[in-house]
């Protein structure tokens, strides 16, 4: 149970919430795009040629289907305090929301142990107000001392099924492809629970993603510099529905696998470890109990999917055209009651 705490950011003393010991990943609408069963899709006509490509550039990252462990996913309740933050030069207008954000205490970003991002890597803040079912997910944050700074923040209505531009045509989001991140990570808890009912998060090298372009449910790419026979950010791969399941020992990494044959993966950011799992710090279960390690997958290549038809490619301009829900100053237009008692 969350438990209330005096925490310091610098100089100053807040009263927070304590994480408790469980923190799922959030559940978008039912309806969502993200929780679309895909068993019996059409296979997009390019599929056998991009897959082909792939594998003969080395299939995934590092050249097997590894698993990250380094995102948590943290939960705000009433008494979390919301933090007004410095946007950096990675924040962009106007695809990014300007916003203050719940900070919970005792809490931390993607590769670290607290709040100060000491790395080059994504230090992605990934919060969850539960009171508003809204999700918060910042790139690059970083608090040190008194002083928070972040880049690109999306603020995620999680009662709202987003239209197919999600957040707006060729808008980014705190990942590339313009997605949320938390609703499409692999959790311990609920593949402890037998069951992973949405699409799974998944990255390439940039120079194997196509340049220019991007395919729903993807509204933005990244800097891509692969050819036109390379993976469009936003595709949705699906395990082939003869893989034999039964060949992989592990019972946990079973689940994740047919997962991937319901609901599959979809293109999200530029990396080279492919896949994207909570971290089970602040989770009731523990991937070292489950028998989940970062190899646990390394049978599944990358010719064991096909990618299935989401529509024409969309040329990429980076030019972004916001669409409802904008958030703006602690506001969301069209629906200013569900703000009016969780903002401070």
């Amino acid at each position: 149970m969350a438990h209330t705490a005096m925490i310091a950011f610098g100089a100053s003393i807040l009263l927070a919430s304590h994480i408790g010991a469980q923190s799922p990943i959030p559940q978008v609408p039912a309806d969502s795009v993200w929780r679309q069963d895909i068993t019996d899709a059409p296979v997009a006509a390019d599929s056998s040629t991009v897959i082909t490509w792939l594998s003969n550039q080395g299939g995934w990252g590092y050249g097997s289907m590894r698993i990250d462990f380094s995102i948590h996913v943290l939960h705000a309740d009433a008494n979390t305090p919301f933090l007004g933050f410095d946007p950096t030069t990675e924040f962009y207008s106007p695809d990014c929301d300007l916003v203050d954000v719940p900070v919970p205490a005792g809490g931390a970003i993607e590769g670290e142990e607290g709040y100060e991002c000491t790395s080059d890597g994504d230090c992605h803040l990934l919060v969850v107000h539960d009171p508003s079912s809204t999700l918060y997910e910042m790139w690059r944050a970083n608090i040190e001392g008194g002083d928070f700074e972040g880049g690109c923040l999306a603020v995620w209505d999680l009662d709202l099924t987003y239209p197919p531009e999600g957040r707006g045509e060729q808008c980014t989001s705190a990942d590339a492809a313009g997605f949320p991140i938390a609703p499409l990570l692999i959790s311990p808890d609920e593949v402890a629970s037998g069951t992973i009912n949405h699409a799974i998060r998944f990255i390439l090298p940039n120079d194997r993603m196509r340049d220019d372009f991007y395919v729903r449910p993807a509204s933005h790419g990244g800097n891509p510099t692969g050819p036109s026979t390379a993976v469009p950010y936003g595709a949705r791969l699906r395990l082939r529905a003869d893989y034999p399941l039964e060949t992989i020992e592990d019972g946990a990494a079973r689940i994740i696998a047919a997962a991937m044959q319901t609901y599959g993966i979809v293109l999200s950011d530029g990396g080279n470890i492919a896949l994207t799992a909570q971290h089970d710090r602040f989770t009731a279960s523990k991937w070292n109990d489950l028998g989940i390690d970062t190899h646990s997958l390394n049978s599944l290549l990358v010719t064991d999917f096909d990618i299935i038809d989401t529509g024409n490619p969309i040329a990429l301009t980076y030019d972004c055209v916001r669409s409802n829900p904008i958030f703006l100053d602690g506001f969301e237009l069209g629906n200013l009651s569900k703000w009016s008692s969780t903002q401070p």
